[in-house]
């Protein structure tokens, strides 16, 4: 216990000397070299009557499906995961939403729920997960697929645990073994997306979004304790990222992503049946099944079945 809480002294002290390390570079840095258009960070407001305890983070991740030219946060999202984080047992968990989920998007009537960040933008994303699960998120990060790409490739690739071989005539024709593989960024990205080769579609697909996600933290566990990762990290990012977030928090979220414990990270995929609506195929989600899930993490980020 006390090497426990020495560590945590240790890193507490690190962080403060960081924060402003990273605070002072953030200024400094060129008009040039920033490029806001690959990846937002957005601390949205939590909806009233809605309570979370006070050492989880909730975070939505979305993968934008906006082609070059188009604005990231009003596209289509492509990857939904709303990860939650705590801070105070470095337990950690995603819940998985399959981007064609039938679902009310206020002022818009019935539609996918990707089509909230088209219609509102990462707040309006935000409201629809909320009324969907019954976790208001803290924060939302949008970014493109290119980004995610170089980051993986940054982070020195990652590997995951592929339940069944599968391929995509467009994205990987050679396709994906079965077992333990190790993926560079293009192949993390396309990991991610195919569904259509996918015996369970869309369902899958979130599955093997999380695997990606559990393959990327593995990776920055393993190398969190090197000198100037985690700062490099923050930095790169700030440089690509539009943000109403201090380089002080960003560090602080980083840390806390890298001191998740790996055999605490839960996760689960809401499930539904597949059908058509208004001449599109959609899926309806279990309402009931993403409701338990948001009771049952949203105090302490912890799933016990799913």
């Amino acid at each position: 216990m006390a090497g426990v809480i020495r560590g945590r002294l240790l890193r507490t002290a690190r962080t403060g000397l960081l924060v402003l390390v990273l605070a002072a570079a953030a200024l400094v840095v060129p008009d040039s070299a920033v490029q806001p258009d690959n990846v937002e960070l957005v601390r949205v407001k939590r909806v009233a009557g809605v309570s979370v305890g006070p050492d989880v983070i909730w975070i939505l991740a979305v993968g934008s499906d906006a082609r070059p030219g188009e604005a990231m946060n009003r596209s289509r999202g492509d990857a939904l995961q709303l990860i939650g984080i705590n801070t105070r047992t470095d337990a950690a968990t995603a819940i998985g939403i399959p981007r064609d989920s039938w679902v009310a998007i206020p002022g818009h009537g019935m539609q996918k729920i990707n089509s909230a960040l088209y219609f509102g933008g990462p707040q309006a994303m935000a409201g629809a997960v909320s009324n969907l699960i019954g976790i208001s998120p803290d924060y939302v990060m949008v970014s493109r697929f290119p980004f995610f790409e170089n980051m993986v490739d940054d982070i020195g690739g990652i590997e995951v645990r592929n339940p069944r071989r599968f391929k995509d005539p467009y994205l990987k024709k050679e396709g994906f073994p079965t077992g333990r593989i190790r993926l560079g960024g293009y192949d993390a990205m396309a990991f991610s997306r195919i569904r259509k080769e996918l015996v369970g579609g869309d369902f899958d697909r979130s599955a093997n979004q999380q695997r990606t996600l559990r393959g990327i933290h593995a990776r920055i566990r393993s190398q969190a304790d090197r000198p100037g990762f985690i700062e490099r990290g923050v930095m790169t990012v700030m440089r690509n990222m539009s943000t109403n977030v201090g380089p002080a928090e960003l560090f602080e979220l980083a840390q806390a992503v890298a001191q998740v414990e790996p055999s605490k990270i839960t996760t689960c995929v809401i499930g539904g049946r597949v059908g058509s609506t208004a001449g599109q195929s959609v899926v309806f989600p279990n309402v009931a099944q993403a409701r338990r899930l948001g009771n049952a993490a949203r105090r302490d980020a912890t799933l016990r079945g799913c």
